[in-house]
């Protein structure tokens, strides 16, 4: 298992603690923002696929801002897709 600590831009929240295996998020945290909602968002993405959350929540807007805690959490996915392929 792989975990890392993404530090967020543009949104709300601070940064996000992101753990994964094989391929498949196992744990997700958010640090600041909408606490409801991300608590939210955090639960209904454990144990999926990285690819899977990606082609849904990459590319989602708040307030008109180019990027969103959704978006940034897929950042936050890419990055650790790496760091996974690397090891």
């Amino acid at each position: 298992m792989k975990t890392i600590t993404y530090k967020t831009t543009g949104t709300c929240s601070r940064f996000i603690e992101l753990s994964g295996d094989n391929g498949v998020i196992t744990d997700v945290k958010f640090y600041g923002g909408c606490d409801g909602n991300l608590q939210g968002i955090s639960s209904l993405v454990k144990g999926m696929r990285y690819e899977d959350v990606i082609s849904r929540l990459k590319g989602i807007s708040c307030n008109g801002k180019p990027t969103s805690c959704p978006d940034q959490l897929c950042r936050a996915i890419e990055i650790l897709m790496a760091e996974e392929q690397l090891s």
